[in-house]
């Protein structure tokens, strides 16, 4: 069973697009507010009815109906208002995360945990502490969709197709993230061999501002978050072991211990099976640790 922690415009969209892919027959959507998951749920499951898919989905506000799930998705807390840093959220929504993973470890203490809610590189570190699960089973969202972003302007900017565009964006989910431009492709062709220097460094200042712009124009970003959760759900769900950037807490790995970052790690039925160390030169470096000190200060701020 996938359960969804927030059933508002994300959860939804999570839960719409891992149905659409069948990651598994039987969604939860769960959430404080009376009502919302169960009235969420049915308009879900009038459009999968009208495509022919057979996932069920559900609506509760008992956090005693998330027993037995495989996998938790955490969205609940409170989302970016426009011209607000995701830092911004971080007292706020660990309190609210704290509940949620300690309520998780009451009654799916089996499961792998999916974190989603902002600050996620600090949500993803109280989850896993409050939760008390080994790291494998705690791999937050945040740079799954900021690839997706990254993979977007690349097209944009190359004009070459989607599917042929490889792209990695590892750190913090924020403004120090690392969009890895050196290590992007097209079908196997290095991207910095398609492009002019100039156009690289307007790669990685889109990819970091974007997501302010959209909640600028629209009040929240849904869909393209919606996606990134389905993908690592599906990786998991399906053991592909695919090599996905995600938050863990790192135990030596580039040279960090503690904190929780976003690094390329390989994703299957146990959760994450291994962690993939890059080598960084001299800039990359310099920004992968700019994101760390930011996480930590984050991180040193809370009761935990």
């Amino acid at each position: 069973m996938l359960t969804i922690v927030g059933s508002g415009k994300v959860g939804g969209s999570a839960a719409l697009f891992s149905a659409l892919k069948r990651v598994d027959r039987d969604i939860l959507l769960l959430d404080v507010v009376e009502g919302l998951p169960q009235g969420e749920a049915m308009d879900l499951n009038h459009a999968l009815s009208e495509q022919g898919i057979d996932v069920k989905v559900r609506g509760s506000n008992s956090y005693e109906d998330m027993a037995g799930s495989d996998i938790i998705v955490v969205v609940a807390g409170s989302g970016r208002k426009p011209g607000m840093t995701r830092m911004d959220l971080l007292k706020k929504n660990a309190s609210i995360v704290t509940d949620v993973a300690t309520n998780i470890k009451k009654f799916a203490p089996d499961c792998i945990v999916v974190p989603v809610t902002n600050p996620l590189d600090p949500m993803t570190y109280v989850i896993q502490h409050v939760t008390g699960f080994e790291r494998s089973r705690v791999l937050g969202m945040g740079n799954m969709l900021d690839v997706s972003r990254f993979q977007q302007f690349i097209h944009e900017t190359t004009n070459y197709s989607r599917h042929a565009i490889h792209a990695l964006v590892i750190g913090e989910h924020g403004e120090k993230m690392l969009p890895l431009v050196r290590f992007a492709s097209v079908s196997g062709i290095p991207l910095m061999s398609l492009i002019k220097s100039e156009e690289a460094n307007d790669l990685v200042t889109d990819t970091r501002g974007v997501a302010a712009r959209v909640i600028a124009l629209k009040g929240a970003t849904v869909h393209a978050p919606g996606n990134a959760i389905s993908v690592i759900v599906e990786s998991i769900m399906s053991d592909r072991r695919n090599v996905l950037p995600v938050s863990t807490r790192l135990d030596g790995e580039y040279g960090h211990t503690d904190v929780a970052i976003g690094v390329p790690a390989v994703i299957g039925r146990n959760g994450i099976e291994s962690i993939v160390e890059l080598e960084l030169n001299e800039d990359e470096r310099f920004i992968f640790d700019a994101g760390v000190t930011n996480v930590k200060s984050a991180i040193s701020g809370l009761s935990l």
